[in-house]
């Protein structure tokens, strides 16, 4: 069982694919990320997650959890976060400052771009503003 405090509301989380598939697969920081990922109305979705955690579900043949991962994704309609130029450019700019790899800089520039702080348990994000490592 999982213990979900309370997040403030004006507070707003983007948790990265680490957190989805901790979360997914009951990992070890699984209850950890649960604090963000079981409070929807404060959580945004780059699509970039969707397509990461998808992937690497259906690819370890997790079709439930891929599914279901999926359907949730569906439902967060104005808290899905779109890749659009503006935010490619931001995502470029952030890469080359934090020697991020693509995908981490989208995800870091979609937080960063709506005010959001970043959770995961990736250690690119290390030291960087606006991130709590787990």
């Amino acid at each position: 069982m999982r213990t979900v405090t309370t997040l403030s509301d004006s507070e707003k989380y983007v948790v990265d694919s680490s957190g989805w598939v901790e979360y997914l697969g009951n990992g070890s920081k699984a209850d950890a990320f649960a604090k963000y990922l079981e409070v929807p109305e404060t959580l945004l979705l780059p699509t970039i997650i969707v397509y990461e955690v998808y992937k690497k579900m259906l690819r370890e043949q997790r079709l439930v959890l891929a599914e279901w991962f999926l359907s949730t994704a569906f439902g967060f309609q104005e808290r899905e976060i779109a890749l659009d130029v503006s935010l490619a450019a931001l995502a470029t700019r952030k890469s080359l400052a934090s020697s991020l790899p693509m995908a981490d800089a989208i995800i870091y520039a979609t937080a960063q771009a709506h005010q959001a702080v970043l959770i995961t348990s990736d250690a690119h994000f290390t030291d960087l503003p606006g991130v709590i490592v787990l």
